[in-house]
């Protein structure tokens, strides 16, 4: 399977170790799975995780969130997009998801925000989970 990523799901992954999105961000390292990304989601990432808000919830320094994220870089088929597919959906950074999905011909985006992203991805047969859908299709 290959799956991309949304914030959304890396930050209930650092929120509650106990979750599917948590399972997911170890599956991801263990490499049960090929996660796709770019160099532009993995910056948003960083922004989002180092949110002030989010440490708090999470219990983790700055320098922490970035050497997990320093570990996924390490696991991650990077992407770089030759066409860009903007605008398709409402939000720019949905946007920035589908295409890394697009480019890296992903199975399936894995967001919480599976409304946001509509039927635009399954036109590139690309299908939009929520975390534990994900899960349960990695452990079938």
């Amino acid at each position: 399977m290959r799956f991309v990523l949304d914030t959304s799901v890396l930050v209930a992954a650092f929120r509650s170790n106990t979750g599917a999105s948590s399972a997911l961000i170890e599956a991801a390292l263990l490499k049960t799975f090929t996660l796709i990304g770019t160099t532009n989601l993995f910056f948003e990432y960083e922004a989002v995780l180092t949110r002030p808000e989010h440490l708090a919830a999470s219990g983790l320094s700055a320098e922490e969130v970035r050497e997990i994220l320093d570990a996924l870089a390490a696991v991650v088929v990077e992407i770089h997009p030759s066409y860009l597919w903007r605008a398709q959906l409402g939000d720019s950074d949905d946007d920035m998801v589908l295409e890394a999905a697009i480019n890296g011909r992903a199975d399936a985006i894995v967001t919480f925000n599976v409304r946001d992203f509509g039927v635009i991805p399954a036109r590139f047969g690309i299908r939009v989970l929520l975390p534990g859908e994900a899960l349960k299709g990695l452990l079938q």
